[in-house]
C-alpha cells in the first residue's frame, strides 16, 4: 500500500478530509492531522448552482475555499461597467487572496461548484504558526502568476485557432484533477459568449474555430456543450504548445 493511499485512511484524519483532494495537492496538504482536525470544526462543505457569485469585487473577505469540484470563474470589472474574464479556478484550488482585506475581483461558479469554506481568521491565524502553509499558498500564488503570463502570451501572440486549442486545451487538462489519460471528455464551463470574453475573440470565430478543429478530428462535440479530445497530443499541437 503507497504513502498516499495510507495517508487517505489514516484514523488520525478527520473524515471530511479522508477523501478531499485538497486534502493531498491543494493548500489543507501542508496541514498536520491536528491542525486538519482543528479546521475541520469550522469548515462548512456547500453546494453552489452554476452563475452564482462566490466573491463580489471590492467584497470583505470573511471566508476562504477549497474548490472540491467544478470551475470558478474570475472577472474583472472596470469603473464603467465594462468586464473581462481574467481567468479560471478548478479543483482543488484555494479560492480567496490571504493578507488582503478585501477582493480585487468577482468569482462566479461557472458550473456548479462544491467548495469547503472556512473563516478567514481560522486560516489567517493558521498561516502565522504554520509556515508550510503560507509555502502553499505563495506556491499557488505563484502558479497563477506564472499561468497568467501563459496566457498572456496566448492572448498577444497566438491566432484564433491556437487560442481556441488553447482554451480547450486548459479545460481538459483541469477539468479532472485525477485524470492522467491522453485523452479527455468535458462539458464546457463557459457559453461561447465568455469563452470569446476570454480569449479577445468574437462569438463567430469562436464557433468557427471549433468547427474546424471538429472538421479536423482534433475534437468531437456532443450534445449542448459536451466536447471530447480523442488526442489529447493532437490538440496540444494545435494550441502551439
Amino acid at each position: 500500500m503507497d504513502a498516499h493511499r495510507k495517508d487517505i485512511h489514516n484514523s488520525d484524519i478527520p473524515v471530511l478530509c479522508r477523501a478531499c483532494e485538497a486534502r493531498h495537492k491543494g493548500v489543507c496538504g501542508a496541514l498536520s492531522p491536528d491542525q486538519l482536525i482543528s479546521l475541520s470544526k469550522h469548515a462548512t462543505r456547500r453546494h453552489v448552482e452554476s452563475g452564482s457569485e462566490l466573491i463580489g469585487q471590492s467584497q470583505e473577505t470573511a471566508n476562504y475555499a477549497n474548490i472540491i469540484a467544478g470551475v470558478v470563474k474570475l472577472t474583472k470589472m472596470m469603473a464603467d461597467g465594462r468586464q473581462q474574464i481574467v481567468g479560471l479556478q478548478f479543483a482543488p484550488d484555494f479560492l480567496g487572496r490571504p493578507f488582503r482585506a478585501a477582493s480585487d475581483i468577482t468569482a462566479d461558479a461557472a458550473t456548479d461548484v462544491n467548495l469547503c469554506s472556512f473563516p478567514k481568521t481560522v486560516i489567517d491565524r493558521m498561516i502565522k504558526d504554520t509556515p508550510e502553509l503560507e509555502r502553499k499558498l505563495l506556491e499557488q500564488t505563484l502558479n497563477e502568476l506564472d499561468e497568467a503570463r501563459d496566457w498572456m502570451l496566448t492572448l498577444g501572440r497566438k491566432t484564433a485557432a491556437e487560442k481556441v486549442a488553447s482554451f480547450l486545451l486548459l479545460i481538459a487538462s483541469n477539468i479532472d484533477p485525477e485524470s492522467d489519460a491522453d485523452s479527455a471528455r468535458f462539458a464546457l464551463p463557459l457559453s461561447r459568449s465568455d469563452i470569446a470574453d476570454f480569449l479577445g475573440l468574437t462569438i463567430e470565430t469562436v464557433s468557427r474555430q471549433m468547427t474546424g478543429l471538429r472538421k479536423d478530428g482534433i475534437i468531437l462535440i456532443g450534445s449542448s456543450r459536451h466536447v471530447e479530445v480523442p488526442d489529447l497530443a493532437k490538440l496540444a499541437e494545435r494550441a502551439s504548445l
